[in-house]
């Protein structure tokens, strides 16, 4: 029970002519993935009582561009073909199994079909299925919450990412002997467009947070999608490619933002580092808070007076800094800020006896000043001078040593991101232990 190649290249208008009896499938559209072949018979041919799920021996059936025809017999394939053109079912050959070259589908075919030898004669139920290959467009997907290392704040942001992405059906086969098998009449995209959303989703959240790695923006994502959409199908090719038959081929990042919770760190961060390089603009600021700390006491409940004494003595306490002073001060970055609370001297030191001494030995018991601890930075970025490091706990290593090249780095000193030497990713794997 095989195909013959009939007509290649004809038009269906000629086949319907030429021919009493023939299968056939409009064209469908994007949101149709699979469809049963509708039978056109002629008024001339004899058989116009026909059962509709037996194909007659000299069928003739019509395979279009981006289609692939899948010939089924009690829900098993005994024979396809990917190419466009015209052919005729006859039951005395073997499959013809017309592959195009594409994805493999006589192994797929070898694999999954089992063949019914009736003696030419049908058995019980035939069908002639069109697979739609074309790309299939416009499948938004969403989601909320994921973690993503920003280069630029030096902090885990929480993202929402918006988007589109493409997929086709790359094999057939597959396809219909895990999918759709034997459907009455057309197989929709509805009818697995969620369960693909959710493993889209879900395959999301680790490739975004993965292009951490290359220390970009959170707003340079939407830059990376070639590389997005690569990590996507390394993903999800045991799902979808595997056992759907079905390959991811482009995504589109439309629009990705931060959660309101990171939006509220991200302005906290951009106002600190606007108020440490501009002392004028921080004092505007504490102006500006002072006069409303003014004007909440001058409201107070228990009368002014009241309020104006809180008010000082909270200012009092925490070394209260003069407004005045830093909108006088030029704008440096680093501009010593004039307090009025009492500042410790920077060369004092105090002796383990307790006495806080200026010299070099102690004026109590006489002990030289300790020597300072050397300083050393971990690889998350954090300068420390103890063992371990304050931020993530690592143990201080002996050296960073890169593990491609071998190239020793400096740890006294900013850490660079990548090896100058290779340009590997300074990470734990450099650590060289004590």
């Amino acid at each position: 029970m095989g195909l013959i190649k009939a007509v290649l290249g004809s038009g269906l208008g000629t086949l319907y002519d030429e021919w009493l009896e023939y299968i056939y499938c409009d064209s469908m559209s994007t949101d149709v993935l699979m469809t049963k072949g509708q039978a056109r018979v002629s008024g001339y041919s004899g058989n116009t009582n026909r059962d509709s799920n037996i194909i007659s021996d000299g069928s003739k059936i019509a395979v279009n561009e981006g289609q692939c025809m899948l010939v089924v017999e009690n829900g098993k394939i005994i024979d396809f073909s990917s190419e466009p053109g015209g052919y005729i079912y006859n039951t005395g050959t073997e499959p013809s199994m017309f592959d195009n070259s594409e994805y493999g589908l006589q192994d797929a075919f070898r694999k999954m079909a089992v063949r019914f030898q009736s003696g030419g004669q049908a058995m019980n139920d035939q069908r002639v299925y069109f697979v739609n290959k074309k790309e299939i467009l416009d499948n938004k997907v969403g989601m909320g919450n994921i973690p993503f290392r920003d280069a630029e704040f030096n902090m885990t942001l929480m993202l929402k990412a918006y988007g589109t992405y493409t997929f086709r059906i790359k094999n057939p086969i597959t396809f219909y002997t895990n999918i759709a098998a034997n459907v009455a009449d057309t197989y929709r995209k509805e009818s697995i467009e969620q369960q693909m959303k959710t493993e889209m989703q879900s395959a999301m959240l680790p490739a975004i947070s993965g292009l951490a790695r290359l220390g970009l923006r959170y707003d340079e994502i939407p830059l990376r999608t070639a590389e997005l959409a690569t990590a996507l199908n390394d993903t999800l090719k045991d799902k979808w490619l595997e056992q759907r038959g079905i390959e991811l081929t482009s995504i589109v990042i439309t629009n990705i933002v931060p959660t309101d919770s990171s939006v509220e760190q991200i302005r906290q961060m951009q106002e600190s580092s606007a108020y440490a390089n501009n002392t004028r603009m921080l004092g505007a600021r504490l102006g500006a808070s002072q006069a409303d700390a003014m004007g909440a006491a001058a409201a107070n409940a228990n009368g002014a007076m009241a309020g104006f004494a809180g008010m000082n003595m909270a200012m009092g306490m925490s070394g209260a800094i003069d407004a005045t002073a830093l909108l006088n001060t030029p704008n440096q970055a680093g501009a010593v800020l004039q307090s009025s609370a009492p500042v410790a001297n920077s060369d004092s030191w105090v002796c383990s006896c307790g006495q806080t001494n200026t010299m070099l030995y102690c004026q109590e018991c006489g002990k030289k000043r300790p020597e300072p601890k050397a300083k050393w930075i971990c690889v998350c970025g954090q300068e420390n001078s103890n063992k371990f490091c304050g931020a993530c706990g690592r143990k201080k290593p002996k050296k960073l040593v890169c593990d491609k090249c071998g190239y020793e780095i400096d740890m006294m000193a900013k850490l660079p991101k990548f090896c100058p030497q290779c340009g590997d990713p300074i990470d734990e794997n450099d650590e060289v232990e004590e």
